[in-house]
């Protein structure tokens, strides 16, 4: 059990150092909010999916932990408020 926390902990702050490093502009709250929203995400995701499968599919529950934490993660983003690329692009307004 513990060496499988540890992995849902090490997938958690993958996921979470991983997207504030390849998407900074998505995340303009601090970064910790981020890591930490992943962190619990795959924490929580992990240890629920290994009672569910009753501890048979450790993979599985390493699974289901890396995508809890990718779509949790996705929570605090703000694609909206991320530098544009190009420049010259200008929103439509509609008439």
């Amino acid at each position: 059990m513990y060496v499988e926390t540890i992995a849902y902990a090490l997938i958690g702050l993958t996921v979470g150092f991983g997207a504030v490093v390849l998407l900074p502009g998505w995340y303009p709250a601090a970064r910790a909010l981020t890591v930490s929203t992943a962190l619990v995400a795959a924490l929580l995701g992990g240890v629920i999916s290994r009672y569910a499968f009753d501890g048979r599919l450790p993979a599985a529950a390493l699974a289901v932990s890396a995508v809890s934490a990718v779509l949790l993660v996705s929570v605090p983003a703000r694609p909206d408020r991320a530098p544009r690329r190009g420049g010259n692009h200008r929103r439509h307004r509609p008439a």
